[in-house]
């Protein structure tokens, strides 16, 4: 089980809820979904999330946000 878990569950619940193509959230809703801080894990972490069938398309760290979108 991953430290990010939590945030897969989270961003699978918002795409079902919106039925959106892409999501953008920021670092602190991250922070607040997955109740961690992100790190450099999560570059090798990110790859899990296809198994709920998104990825992570961009991350802006100037913005401090990441774009999830769905996987088709």
């Amino acid at each position: 089980m991953s430290k990010y878990n939590d945030l897969w569950i989270y961003v699978d619940l918002i795409f079902k809820q919106t039925n959106q193509e892409k999501l953008e959230l920021s670092f602190s809703q991250i922070k607040d979904a997955a109740g961690i801080e992100l790190d450099h894990s999560f570059l090798n972490c990110k790859k899990e999330l296809l198994n709920y069938g998104y990825k992570v398309e961009k991350i802006k760290l100037k913005d401090k946000k990441i774009v999830f979108s769905k996987v088709n």
